[in-house]
């Protein structure tokens, strides 16, 4: 017995046809399907099985992440282009970049190694896990019917793969102490295959105006040197960078090379101890909230990192002093020293999306071992949210309040999270199979066993 998704959805999914072959797609659909209907464990077999596909060999939906013949960058460039419908064509497309660890068990997990936990860590212990590292770029879009809010879809995804270590001296040629590691010639910082795909987005996007907001690891010379043509990056600079003044241009004939730098500025330590340049108070829109600070500005040269292209510095002071002072930045020099806190952060929707998909969709569940399928398997999970995301902007928060039933202790709850997208998309699949499959309607006895199995108990046989 087969799943079904409501119209509306299987609607969307055609979006995607044209990045599969025809015996591909079905495969996809089953899947996507699945992931939806997941309730435990979301490994491949979990989700065929929660899509009731048994009209096919179980062996066809792994081979179609482990052989099958599709682009992964294709399914995220339909992803980008359904999303860029909620943006205005004269409005900047806002990205998002960052990592998130997945954390897996298994020696012989491809890809997989020992990374930075930062939910365990502290500043005083830091703590590692063994998994698998996913830098994720994002397009961040605010939807209708909750527009001071803003929703990050990923929809761009590569593998960090840790570096190759030399062959210890009494180790044996032939063995391996583990598989997965890049070699010098294919090693990748993260910040470096950030790039890489924001080099590909940005030629998705020609003609439109970018911005780009990182964390401190996202915001070094591996980006900030390699922009892209119309691109502004946002991130956060250290309070000890080394910033300079523009140099003056050569107003006569002189021997040497031009200088590429002027003279040093403070630092942005140093503006913020400084009496010389006085506090500008004024309140900032971040988190959903007005909160009021203290700005300190100044347009420089940040060398090490941006080379010769100006930037615009920050430095951000709470009034209260709870906080420490902190500096942020952007190769925008237009924008004014609100717009650059606001921007930055516009960065946390990915964290939350992030947060939504390991709990809601599994993850970190795939179980894939070889190399193909571990670089695509993961990645649907992200896929299913981003489509369920469109799918709820496009048509589904007009079905909430009709299938979409509140708890006791939420009825004035006014905000929507992942999970209700996800709880309205299968409530509304399952109303409309109740009343459209012949065996419900004739009162089957298998019916409310089907439909008890994926969690919808409350609906009965007279249902």
């Amino acid at each position: 017995m087969t799943v079904l998704l409501i119209s509306s959805f299987q609607q969307l999914l055609l979006s995607f046809a044209p990045v599969f072959t025809q015996p591909s797609f079905g495969n996809f659909a089953a899947i996507m399907a699945g992931w939806v209907w997941c309730h435990g464990r979301h490994t491949v077999t979990g989700a065929i099985v929660a899509a009731g596909a048994c009209t096919k060999h179980f062996s066809c939906y792994h081979r179609f992440f482990s052989r099958a013949q599709w682009c992964l960058d294709s399914v995220g460039h339909v992803l980008l282009v359904l999303a860029l419908r909620w943006v205005a064509d004269d409005a900047a497309v806002l990205l998002g970049m960052d990592d998130t660890l997945c954390r897996k068990t298994g020696r012989h997990v491809w890809g997989a190694g020992m990374h930075h936990d930062p939910l365990r860590s502290t500043s005083a212990r830091p703590v590692f896990a063994f998994g698998h590292s996913w830098v994720v770029l994002s397009i961040h879009i605010a939807l209708p019917f909750f527009p001071n809010r803003l929703i990050a879809i990923p929809f761009m995804f590569r593998l960090y793969r840790k570096r190759k270590k030399p062959r210890p001296p009494g180790r044996p040629k032939g063995e391996r102490k583990s598989t997965g590691e890049a070699t010098d010639r294919e090693y990748r910082t993260r910040p470096q295959l950030a790039a890489e795909m924001l080099e590909i987005a940005a030629g998705w996007l020609t003609g439109r105006r970018i911005r780009v907001v990182g964390d401190s690891e996202y915001s070094g010379k591996s980006i900030s040197r390699q922009l892209p043509e119309g691109v502004d990056l946002f991130g956060r600079m250290p309070m000890d960078a080394a910033l300079y003044a523009e140099p003056d241009s050569p107003t006569g004939p002189k021997n040497g090379r031009p200088r590429t730098k002027g003279d040093r500025l403070p630092n942005p330590a140093q503006l913020a101890r400084s009496r010389a340049v006085k506090w500008f108070k004024t309140r900032v829109e971040i988190y959903g909230r007005s909160v009021p600070v203290w700005l300190k500005w100044q347009r420089a040269l940040w060398y090490n990192s941006a080379g010769r292209r100006p930037v615009l510095s920050v430095v951000v002071r709470d009034p209260s002093r709870k906080r420490r002072d902190d500096c942020f930045f952007t190769t925008d020099v237009s924008a004014t020293p609100a717009e650059v806190v606001e921007t930055y952060a516009k960065r946390w929707p990915l964290e939350v999306a992030f947060r939504d998909i390991k709990q809601e969709l599994g993850l970190e569940d795939p179980q894939s071992r070889t190399r193909r399928a571990v670089e695509r398997t993961a990645p649907m999970a992200m896929v299913v949210y981003g489509a369920t995301v469109l799918w709820y902007a496009w048509c589904g928060h007009a079905l909430r309040e009709r299938w979409f039933v509140r708890s006791p202790w939420y009825r004035n709850k006014n905000t929507v999270s992942f999970a209700d997208m996800l709880a309205t998309l299968r409530q509304a699949s399952w109303a409309g199979r109740v009343l459209t499959d012949p065996a419900v309607e004739a009162g089957s006895c298998e019916s409310p066993q089907v439909l008890s199995i994926h969690g919808v108990s409350s609906l009965s046989r007279a249902s």
